[in-house]
């Protein structure tokens, strides 16, 4: 005699919900069995949402940002910012945190990753052309290079700084504050807030 197991498009919901970034089997478990007891309402108006901002949120066309419809995301239009301050962030949701700490007015670029030759992210396969052209259309701007203390976020500091110096900019780093070994997403408002304010010019 089999033991007895889930029905084979319970499996087959559950194995698509472990996809999720930080959901195990037993999340996932408990998330399709919610769906499929009574919640069938709530679950097609999650579906609803999911495919609306996949077919609506797109990169900003400048920065990298989260965006909608192909514009320029809400941080490029505001004209109140600082536009001759680039403040440079591997991934979008960096942007975030920094925003929260109310610490900086500027404006981002989001490279969309960070060099890695172990994981074959090479100059090429980040945003880095695109960040060279702002930076040379906006001369004496100051780019900030806010990417993570951990060993990638550094390679990738130095590298766009060895590329960025010839052009006429600032360069600058987010100073103290950042816990070694880690990116953004990792640190507190207050620690983000004295980073940002005690960056150094390299």
């Amino acid at each position: 005699m089999n033991n007895l197991d889930y029905p084979l498009p319970v499996l087959e919901l559950v194995a698509a919900l472990k996809q999720l970034p930080g959901i195990g089997t037993r999340g996932a478990e408990r998330m399709a069995l919610w769906m499929l007891q009574g919640h069938m309402g709530e679950a097609e108006s999650i579906a609803r949402t999911i495919g609306q901002a996949a077919d609506s949120v797109t990169p900003c066309p400048v920065c990298g940002f989260f965006s909608t419809a192909e514009a320029p995301c809400e941080a490029c239009r505001d004209e109140e910012r600082d536009a001759r301050t680039i403040c440079v962030v591997e991934q979008a949701t960096d942007v975030i945190p920094i925003e929260r700490s109310s610490a900086y007015r500027g404006l981002y670029h989001c490279l969309g990753g960070k060099l890695s030759p172990l994981d074959d992210v090479e100059p090429e396969d980040l945003n880095i052309r695109s960040l060279v052209e702002r930076v040379a259309g906006q001369p004496g701007c100051e780019v900030i290079l806010a990417t993570g203390s951990d060993v990638e976020g550094e390679a990738t500091a130095t590298y766009l700084h060895h590329l960025l110096k010839a052009l006429d900019c600032k360069i600058s780093r987010p100073a103290q504050g950042l816990p070694a070994g880690s990116g953004l997403s990792h640190a507190d408002t207050l620690t983000l807030m004295k980073a940002l304010e005690g960056r150094t010019v390299l």
